[in-house]
């Protein structure tokens, strides 16, 4: 199996919008640790707006988009009301968002891979850590994160409630 994890182009916009919509489709016939909504969260604006800005990364397995991330300096406004590990800006901060994994790749190590480059790529460019929030009851991606060396900050609400989604854990990992 050959993993490479690389940009985003605009030519993986209906690739991703279909691993989006069969993880959504995935989780509403098991359980729904990451509470999202198909149509909702995520959806192709939110790979639009990630290849726009050059924030969205692919890891592909023998050519096939297994899984993405997006990394960006963009906080949630819950994100000030707690006490970070790092005090620094948000242009030192990668923040984690839209982590996904086709659900024909899970448990094949594609989360690992991603966590890694996405380590890899804050070293690389003088971040000084990363951060990201997670539904509380999202057990399976707060069991990876606490294993990649994330360390949980706080809970805070995101304000989507009205999705059933009451409270998020704060993790940060320092670089």
């Amino acid at each position: 199996m050959s993993l490479v994890v690389e940009s985003g182009t605009s030519t993986d916009i209906d690739e991703l919008e279909k691993l989006y919509d069969d993880l959504n489709d995935y989780l509403s016939v098991t359980t729904n640790y990451a509470g999202w909504i198909k149509g909702i969260y995520p959806t192709r604006k939110d790979a639009t707006a990630g290849i726009r800005d050059n924030t969205l990364f692919v890891v592909r397995c023998d050519g096939k988009i297994a899984g993405s991330v997006i990394l960006n300096h963009q906080p949630e406004e819950a994100y000030s009301d707690v006490k970070w590990k790092v005090d620094e800006d948000y242009s030192r901060i990668f923040v984690i968002r839209t982590f996904v994994v086709h659900p024909s790749f899970l448990r094949m190590g594609i989360g690992h891979a991603l966590m890694d480059f996405s380590f890899e790529l804050a070293l690389k460019t003088g971040m000084k850590s990363v951060r990201l929030d997670v539904y509380e009851k999202n057990f399976p991606a707060i069991s990876l994160y606490e294993k990649c060396g994330f360390e949980y900050i706080g809970t805070v609400d995101l304000g989507l409630g009205k999705h059933g989604l009451d409270w998020f854990k704060l993790y940060e990992k320092v670089v």
